[in-house]
């Protein structure tokens, strides 16, 4: 009889997992307690793969061999409590999903910067000729990709949701960008059991391991002493940069990175560069392929991404800093008067990191949520505070408040689902209004 397997989750990440345990022969089932979008509730029918949604038959959950649960999901949720009650065992995708891969893994995780990273890293693999897919919190997933077409290397992004049900797991090649509060509402808001989550990345190296991280960051640096001495290790930070060159060496490689010549600008990208040099370095790619591939990288969408600029106000799309220190990394990079546009469901942040640079930096924050009452109490009294409720009113008001020299930027440094799906809904509808704004201005 053949393995029962149940899939916890109708995303992409559970329908990928669904289609490989199919395709390896497994009894498979899926469950949403929500509903499954359009796209995957097809093709989990086209597949012939058994599903339900806005529910869980608890009865046939509880008879699995194994779950395979999505990210999303919560340890916290009555129906993961009850199969841990039973002793059934649940795993990531992507621990599911590796046993079945001849590819090596080049895994990236961090509290920010991983996405420019990931897509950089994938980019210059790719561009050297390598057989590659990007994955994780990413594109496709990565047990779709195993499941349809298996890769000699795979570069997966990795949040700590996907880390927390990885028991076996050993990336070939880990990055580790950072470690700051973030998501503190999913560890119990301890943020040890968040960090401990993020140095899954490197459990089970050895020797034939390579380890790239950030030495700049004081709690990867109180870490260290508690890994395996015989990892190798490829530290990066602001010791590899001289005046506007980062210069990064593994082995006998080294590459210098001309940071003007980059595209993406700010402290935080200089990081994700000299990450994903140092990471395609231990992947084997040639220098030379490097420097092409990192001179023409533009950046990912949503992530301090240029959309317009209107009346001399240049407007900034930055939804995907949905914590403090990207908002950090954000200002850091602003050489306009800023006017911020912050807010959305709280992760239980700390904002006195911010103070500093929205003191110097920011000329006016427009806050943006259902309920923005702790970015109010925070920041009244460092600089002008406007609090709307809708993306339509938020615009309307960095349009009036703006100036010619201005940057008008989106980085809440929260969640989006207070009033969005997403992130990526922020971006794209915020995007959206800025260029019907420029349109009606230039009528």
């Amino acid at each position: 009889m053949a393995k029962k397997i149940v899939i916890l989750g109708g995303g992409e990440s559970g329908y990928g997992s669904a289609v490989l345990a199919k395709t390896k022969g497994f009894d498979t089932f899926l469950s949403d307690a929500g509903t499954i979008a359009e796209k995957y509730r097809l093709a989990l029918e086209s597949e012939g793969i058994e599903y339900e949604q806005g529910g869980h038959s608890e009865e046939r959950i509880l008879a699995a061999d194994l779950v395979v649960k999505s990210p999303g999901i919560p340890d916290k949720a009555p129906m993961v409590k009850a199969l841990r009650d039973k002793g059934v065992p649940i795993v990531s995708e992507i621990e599911f999903a590796r046993p079945f891969s001849k590819g090596r893994t080049l895994c990236i995780t961090g509290s920010n910067g991983k996405t420019t990273t990931t897509t950089l890293t994938h980019r210059i693999l790719a561009e050297a000729g390598y057989d590659v897919a990007v994955g994780g919190n990413i594109g496709q997933s990565y047990a779709l990709s195993v499941a349809r077409d298996d890769k000699e290397w795979y570069v997966l992004e990795l949040s700590s949701f996907q880390l927390d049900g990885c028991v076996d797991f050993v990336a070939d090649i880990a990055v580790l960008m950072n470690i700051t509060p973030d998501h503190l509402d999913r560890y119990n808001y301890v943020f040890q059991n968040y960090v401990d989550s993020k140095m899954r990345i490197v459990r089970g190296h050895t020797s034939a391991n390579h380890f790239v991280y950030c030495a700049d960051d004081h709690t990867i640096a109180s870490e260290i002493a508690k890994l395996n001495p015989a990892s190798v290790r490829h530290p990066f930070g602001r010791a590899n940069i001289c005046g506007s060159v980062a210069t990064v060496e593994l082995g006998s490689q080294r590459v210098d990175i001309d940071l003007d010549r980059l595209h993406i600008k700010g402290l935080h990208n200089a990081y994700n560069a000299m990450a994903a040099t140092l990471a395609a370095l231990a992947a084997g790619v040639a220098p030379e392929q490097i420097e092409r591939t990192l001179y023409a990288f533009e950046g990912v969408e949503h992530r301090l991404e240029r959309v317009a600029e209107i009346g001399g106000v240049e407007w900034i799309n930055d939804s995907k800093a949905t914590n403090v220190d990207s908002v950090w990394y954000a200002l850091e990079s602003m050489t306009r008067p800023t006017v911020w546009i912050a807010g959305g469901t709280d992760k239980g942040n700390d904002y006195e990191p911010l103070k500093e640079f929205v003191g110097t930096k920011v000329k006016t924050l427009v806050c943006m949520g259902v309920n923005n009452e702790k970015l109010l109490e925070e920041f009244r009294g460092i600089v002008p505070v406007y609090n709307t409720s809708s993306l339509e009113e938020c615009v309307k008001v960095c349009h009036q408040v703006a100036t010619r020299g201005d940057a008008v930027l989106l980085s809440p440094a929260c969640a989006s689902f207070d009033l969005f799906k997403n992130y990526e809904q922020r971006g794209t509808l915020f995007k959206e209004k800025v260029l019907q704004l420029k349109s009606d201005e230039n009528r």
